[in-house]
């Protein structure tokens, strides 16, 4: 059963940091790409950023550039994204989603997490 469960949200000040990981199981991370997606109240989901099956491509939104990174360890079937000087238009609830191919539109990722909750606020 493929499963992706995402761990690491939390309330964090305007200029902090967090770490988001998205555990696999139920397949091996190393045939498939894994893509990182935001969903603020009232707004679309939006890809943040996404890795290749081997981690030699990566994809960030302009909005996270510089600021998230996103990183893989297939031997412990997980992906993170280090999201670092985070503003409060980062609040969201984040998801992982998988894929053949990194990309940053929804329709290519055919499973998902259940969401974790970032909110950024002083």
């Amino acid at each position: 059963q493929v499963q992706l469960v995402e761990s690491g949200g939390g309330l964090v000040q305007p200029g902090g940091s967090l770490r988001l990981s998205c555990a696999a199981s139920g397949f091996s991370l190393n045939y498939y790409a894994i893509g990182w997606f935001r969903q603020a109240p009232g707004k679309e989901r939006e890809g943040v950023s996404c890795i290749s099956s081997r981690g030699g491509s990566t994809f960030y939104a302009d909005s996270v550039k510089g600021r998230f990174t996103i990183s893989r360890d297939n031997a412990k079937n997980t992906v993170y994204l280090q999201m670092n000087s985070l503003k409060p238009d980062d609040t969201a609830v984040y998801y992982c989603a998988r894929s053949g191919l990194c990309r940053l539109s929804r329709e290519n990722y055919n499973y998902w997490g259940q969401g974790t909750q970032v909110t950024v606020s002083s």
